[in-house]
């Protein structure tokens, strides 16, 4: 059985299970990261880039907590800093009430072996010249688990959890489909049984009859196993069918956050109606939506003060230019950054 004589089940629970009351896993408070650009770009006139500006939020453990955004707004920024794979500016990341920014030596290594990654593109994520056996024994080296054929008995094991034939674990990456090797991604990432894992858009690179069939992957092995997610995605329909709650990020600020159901149903932040309203309809008689954004993103670093979305909102009132609203619930934590709101 897949490493059950080594690593510790991990139980899966869910809110009403035997009176079990879930709890947060992992818990952002004020994460900020600042980029300083290089030499080169310094002398281009280029300035301290705020990748990710005082963020905060809760993943209950058993839960899928989705980010989603436009591209740059800092979610791929946010998924490394909780996994301590690029240092934070400042901020804490708890994961079971401890702080991993301050973890080191034995403590950061056993961290590394309760969360791991999928990340977004399974062609160069894979090494083109180790087997796919070497590959996902990776984990088990590093952490001195089990021998040589108990290894290959529990990689064999997940293999056939993923979707892959076993004997296929001695063939090469260039080998294997698109699909194949994003089932191998995942595959690695759940070698030491992790208890969180960060699925960096994990099928925007596949085919659109391939990235159902991944997600119903991903699913399953989260109810079989019992772990929890963050999924990254600018997908809303995708964060919509696989999250229980919801994070809007907008140039590196979370400006919404709630219920899968909530925010769906009852968007509150211009930012978030927009999306929503841009995401393609099914209907063939419903016709394109008027817009609700207007203008371009900030050409050069946004003002210290005010939204970074009142240029482009058409609901902008004069507070928004100079004040900055900061994340207020609004009944069964929804929380959003909008004075008109």
């Amino acid at each position: 059985m897949f490493l059950a004589t080594t690593l510790p089940q991990v139980s899966n629970l869910r809110e009403g299970d035997k009176g079990t009351i879930m709890s947060a896993l992992v818990e952002v408070r004020g994460l900020t990261k600042h980029f300083t650009p290089s030499a080169l770009w310094v002398l281009t006139g280029a300035e301290l880039i705020k990748a990710v500006e005082n963020v905060s939020f809760k993943i209950e453990q058993g839960t899928t907590y989705g980010l989603v955004g436009e591209s740059g707004c800092g979610k791929t920024t946010i998924g490394r800093l909780v996994l301590r794979l690029i240092e934070p500016t400042s901020g804490q990341v708890f994961f079971n009430g401890k702080d991993i920014i301050d973890f080191s030596g034995q403590e950061l290594r056993e961290y590394r072996r309760k969360a791991q990654i999928v990340f977004q593109n399974p062609f160069s994520s894979l090494n083109p010249r180790r087997r796919i056996l070497d590959t996902l024994s990776t984990g088990y080296e590093v952490h001195r688990l089990g021998s040589k054929n108990e290894r290959r008995e529990w990689l064999e094991d997940l293999m056939e959890r993923v979707g892959l034939d076993p004997r296929h674990l001695d063939r090469y990456p260039h080998q294997f489909s698109g699909g194949q090797r994003q089932r191998l991604v995942i595959a690695r990432a759940l070698t030491l049984k992790p208890k969180f894992i960060v699925a960096d858009e994990p099928v925007s690179a596949l085919d659109k009859s391939i990235q159902a069939q991944i997600l119903n992957l991903l699913r399953n092995l989260k109810d079989d196993m019992g772990f929890t997610m963050l999924l990254i995605s600018h997908d809303l329909r995708l964060i919509y069918h696989m999250s229980d709650w919801v994070g809007v990020m907008y140039m590196g600020k979370l400006v919404e956050s709630a219920s899968s159901a909530d925010l769906y149903a009852s968007p509150l932040h211009p930012y978030t109606q927009a999306l929503i309203a841009a995401a393609p309809s099914t209907d063939p008689d419903q016709g394109i939506p008027e817009g609700l954004i207007e203008g371009e993103l900030w050409s050069r670093k946004p003002p210290e003060q005010g939204c970074v979305f009142y240029h482009r909102c058409k609901q902008a009132v004069p507070e928004c230019e100079h004040r900055l609203q900061g994340l207020v619930d609004k009944g069964g934590g929804h929380l959003v950054a909008c004075w008109r709101a």
